[in-house]
């Protein structure tokens, strides 16, 4: 199958983490109400700390430090049709999938095409070494809210189960959640804002974070 070109964007990241059991490794399967929304948590370490009176550190007459602050670089990479998404800070991995390439419309059924997309991600679960893995599935604005709700968690928790049979590892901890039409990255008023917001997202830590 012919991969379309990747293009360049700037986003921002979601983590969270809880426990139960599933094939062998530690899971939660899709909980209603997030504890903290997606990409609010700070992902950058705490600042080096700088003594201003260093006698090695050269600053002009009268000049002060600023406060120090942390900048989270972030890198992302998209199919040029936006069907999956992988996002890199210094501290995780993120990849999100548009529901369209995993199910068909309104199931919660992953397809065949879907599973292979799923075992790409595991492989490189298996690279960064990650024991902490997080699912969470999202939908547009259309229909009830609570029917969205309802297969946001189904999807997380189908995808997750992919995950969990392609890593067959029981010192995995996953964390599986539905937040339904809560957290969209693009405008619901079109239907191509829709279909970004139509999607499920896996994210774990980078080797040594």
């Amino acid at each position: 199958m012919t991969r379309t070109p990747r293009l360049p964007l700037t986003l921002t990241a979601a983590t969270l983490m809880v426990a139960a059991n599933l094939l062998g490794a530690t899971t939660a399967d899709a909980a209603d109400d997030p504890s903290v929304p997606p990409g609010t948590e700070a992902t950058a370490a705490a600042p080096v700390e700088v003594d201003a009176n260093d006698p090695d550190l050269k600053l002009p007459e009268g000049a002060t430090l600023a406060e120090a602050k942390v900048l989270d670089i972030k890198q992302v990479v998209e199919d040029q049709g936006g069907e999956e998404r992988r996002e890199d800070t210094n501290a995780d991995v993120k990849f999100a999938l548009q529901a369209e390439v995993l199910f068909p419309k309104d199931s919660a059924k992953l397809t065949g095409e879907a599973k292979s997309r799923i075992a790409s991600i595991a492989e490189e679960i298996k690279t960064q070494n990650a024991t902490r893995i997080r699912v969470f599935g999202f939908t547009d604005n259309l229909g009830s809210s609570a029917h969205g709700d309802v297969l946001s968690r189904k999807r997380a928790n189908a995808v997750q189960g992919v995950l969990a049979s392609e890593l067959n590892d029981s010192t995995i901890t996953y964390e599986t959640r539905g937040y339904g039409e809560d957290y969209p990255i693009s405008s619901n008023a079109t239907e191509e804002g829709r279909k970004k917001n139509r999607r499920v997202e896996v994210s774990f830590p980078r080797s040594g974070s």
